[in-house]
């Protein structure tokens, strides 16, 4: 082999070896094969270990000298050769051997085969813009191509189809000619910018194409064809229908608006309306949403079997002023023929769609004048009927009706309109629920709070109650007016902590324990510590016996004010745990807080309560609240009782009014949280109404108490009770002088009944027992108990009092 008349850069070859259908080896001065490729591998099949140290003669075919072939292929005097297959046959291949030196400067060749060619048919003359000429003609995309004068050049079969014009037809006509004034305004001032700036443009129009063609949405692409200079010569215009595409966006954004619109608040008219408001317009000309009638009162949902079926509109929405379509207004009760789609959608629960010549909506006419009218005079032509499902109950049905728009409704509509009532049912129920609840919650409040006040002499009393407006629910507020012993009246206010019915049950617990304390005659601070007590006990029952899964495991926290008025020395008492001290307003119109000792809420326990006493001056205003009334969201109670105190200062004609106008003025017009408050304005006992005597601890003192009472009874015109008042102190006199401790001392008080009481210095309470038949005693209480309307002990400081009340026919003016 010559290698000095090899030629370096490949036998004259002027370009290198394609490496994708090649095969390239490497050959040394032996002819021993040293590299084997993947492309050869794939010619030949023989793997790289099957052909590297091994004579490369043997991959030549034929019979002749396989050396001398190789030498020939290598010198470069081969032209196509035969080249052995692994698999044994024969396969002719251009082989081309380039020489080189290896890493030591030995002489090497790198040898490539490539299969022959097979023969490509050169296109014949505009083959090529035939080819092209069909495929534009033949697209169908909607394609057109527009000259500099924005004048039709060419047309696609599909902007044929979709103009429904001919290519001919579209040739030398302005887009001004074709399309509608609002589309091809759009598209020319597209076109014009695009010969302007060379740049292409993307925008979408919505219209119609041709007369009677459906709206449709269009992205319209306008490009520049530029000619060999660069210059823009033409502009190819393509729409793209992406009516689907953009019906599916509009869906979309419709549910994302009605999960964000729909159930802002809990009420079910308000609730019905926003659902309304959302789908009118873009899904409907007309809707109607009628509910079952039990649902706006809390109740369960139970529409009839058969018959008739009895709805309330919740609400309804036009795009014309003022729902002309509506045979009803909000509010109203419409019934429903059985056989009409309404009532068979709330039977069936299944929704439907309908045109107005179907036999349902012809047979819903004859049965319904009215409805056929509106039908005729608004042109209604398409109308879906989709029940309102939450829970598995049925709570009303929705009427969507088109008039205006000419597409009618299709499947796809009545699934979204399925999705929005169901989505909007959901907000329904909650609204339907919580009036339940709050129902449930507000009877329970109003029953347990009093009825009517009872009847004392010591203060007259005003009162409101206003529950809470918001989605927490009712609070635990509550107030009571309680009769005590020796004229005297208990003012009591309290608020549980939280809301809901455990709230409100709470509440009437502790009203109760309250007036059972209070009939004790406890003073006002070991009420609340007993009060206390019993808040800790509730906690601890609570804690063991409720349900986690009730999710109602509340801290029992409360605050309470208790306030004892005395008529006869005009003073009160008052102690409060956690509560908002009471206000004081005396007859020169001066308002001012009593700087209360105010101990912790009730349960939370650890420290004691104090209780201040003072007096106050006949008439003066007592006025207890809770926090609802000062602290409200614009204020802290800090402001809010200076705002009271200030509207307090402020004259009014009678306690109703002063009532009023702490509501009105104070405030908002929904309170967020329950608002009680109490105010009573205080009587004083002249002299000449109490009478006291001290008596001696001698048998032979009752003789002469009961002169006393007798005398005293005649100067108040009592004459009528003179025997069983006589009868009530010798007993209690008795009872006193045997058991007690002196001094001893009788006091009647002439109110509304007359109170007989009588004090001794011993603490020992008497117990009424039944007496056997040879017992001497034992019978005083009992007939203090048969001829008293009420009796009892009241403990205090230094001994106790037993009193009784009689009955009196009351002649003063």
């Amino acid at each position: 082999m010559d290698m000095e008349n090899a030629d370096p850069l490949g036998n004259g070859l002027d370009r290198f070896p394609d490496q994708v259908t090649s095969a390239t080896a490497v050959v040394d001065a032996r002819g021993i094969v040293t590299g084997w490729s993947s492309g050869a591998q794939r010619l030949l099949g023989y793997p790289y270990e099957e052909v590297v140290g091994r004579s490369a003669a043997r991959l030549l075919g034929g019979k002749a000298d396989a050396t001398g072939r190789l030498s020939a292929v290598l010198d470069g005097r081969s032209g196509p050769t035969l080249l052995r297959h692994q698999g044994g046959r024969f396969m002719e291949a251009e082989v081309q051997a380039y020489a080189s030196l290896d890493s030591e400067g030995n002489a090497q060749w790198l040898v490539v085969a490539t299969p022959p060619q097979q023969p490509r048919r050169e296109p014949r003359p505009h083959e090529d813009e035939a080819t092209t000429e069909e495929a534009f003609a033949q697209s169908n995309l909607p394609v057109m191509i527009y000259d500099a004068e924005l004048r039709a050049l060419r047309g696609s079969a599909g902007a044929a189809r979709e103009l429904g014009l001919a290519e001919e037809q579209m040739r030398g006509r302005r887009v001004t000619d074709i399309l509608p004034p609002h589309i091809c305004t759009t598209v020319e001032e597209g076109m014009r910018r695009v010969f302007e700036t060379g740049e292409p443009e993307r925008f979408q129009v919505h219209g119609r194409p041709r007369r009677g063609a459906r709206d449709r949405h269009w992205a319209v692409s306008v490009s520049p064809l530029r000619n060999p200079t660069g210059q823009v010569r033409h502009v190819q215009v393509i729409a793209l229908d992406v009516t689907e595409q953009h019906r599916a966006r509009e869906r979309l954004v419709l549910l994302n608006d009605v999960s964000a619109q729909v159930g802002s608040t809990l009420d079910v008219m308000r609730t019905a309306q926003e659902m309304a408001d959302v789908a009118v317009g873009r899904l409907a000309d007309f809707i109607s949403v009628d509910l079952l009638d039990g649902l706006f009162r809390g109740v369960e949902p139970r529409p009839s079997a058969t018959g008739s079926v009895a709805l309330r509109r919740a609400a309804q929405r036009s795009v014309l002023p003022g729902t002309p379509e509506s045979v009803v207004q909000p509010g109203d009760v419409d019934y429903y023929p059985e056989s009409s789609p309404p009532a068979r959608c709330l039977h069936t629960g299944q929704s439907s769609l309908h045109r107005a010549l179907d036999e349902a909506i012809g047979s819903w006419q004859v049965a319904d004048p009215e409805r056929a009218r509106k039908v005729r005079d608004f042109g209604m032509h398409s109308i879906m009927v989709v029940p309102l499902r939450a829970r598995g109950i049925t709570l009303g049905v929705a009427v969507l009706v088109r008039h205006r728009r000419q597409n009618s409704f299709d499947e796809d509509d009545l699934l979204l309109a399925e999705e929005i009532a169901a989505r909007a049912a959901v907000a329904v129920d909650n609204a339907r629920r919580f009036t339940r609840e709050r129902t449930t919650a507000l009877a329970l409040q109003r029953s347990l709070l009093p009825q009517r006040l009872p009847v004392q002499g010591a203060v007259e009393v005003a009162y409101r109650y206003l529950p809470a407006r918001s989605r927490a629910g009712l609070g635990g507020d509550w107030f009571d007016v309680i009769p005590l012993s020796g004229a005297r009246v208990a003012l009591v206010v309290g608020d549980v902590v939280g809301h809901g019915l455990h709230a409100s049950a709470t509440m009437g617990r502790l009203r109760t324990a309250v007036r059972t304390l209070a009939d004790v005659d406890l003073p006002p601070e070991e009420l609340l510590v007993h009060l206390d007590d019993l808040i800790t006990h509730l906690r601890a029952e609570e804690d063991s016996a409720t349900d986690p899964e009730l999710e109602i495991l509340t801290d029992l926290v409360a605050t309470c004010l208790y306030l004892v008025y005395d008529p006869v020395s005009r003073r009160c008492t008052a102690a409060g745990a956690g509560h908002p001290p009471p206000a004081v307003v005396t007859p020169d119109g001066k308002a001012e807080f009593v700087d209360l000792s105010v101990g912790p809420p009730l349960g939370v326990g650890g420290l004691p309560f104090e209780a201040v006493e003072w007096e106050v001056p006949r008439g003066s205003l007592l006025v207890l609240y809770t926090d609802g009334l000062a602290e409200v969201p614009e204020h802290d109670l800090g402001k809010g009782m200076a705002r009271l105190r200030r509207r307090l200062e402020r004259p009014a004609d009678s306690l109703d009014a002063t009532c009023d106008d702490l509501v009105q003025t104070l405030l908002p017009a929904k309170p967020r949280d329950d608002v009680a408050l109490l105010i009573a304005r205080t009587r004083a006992l002249d002299a000449g109404q109490v009478g006291t005597w001290e008596l001696p601890s001698d048998p032979a003192a009752v003789a002469d108490a009961r002169d006393k009472v007798a005398r005293r009874l005649a100067d108040w015109g009592l004459d009528d009770v003179v025997f069983t008042a006589e009868l009530v102190v010798s007993e209690l006199v008795t009872n006193a002088i045997r058991y007690g401790t002196p001094p001893v001392q009788l006091r009647l008080i002439r109110d509304i009944a007359l109170i007989c009481e009588v004090s001794d210095s011993s603490s020992t309470a008497p117990h009424m027992k039944r007496a056997r038949m040879f017992d001497e005693g034992g019978r005083g209480l009992l007939l203090v108990a048969q001829f008293a309307e009420r009796w009892g002990t009241r403990h205090r400081a230094g001994g106790k009092s037993i009193w009784a009340e009689i009955g009196v026919q009351d002649e003063r003016s």
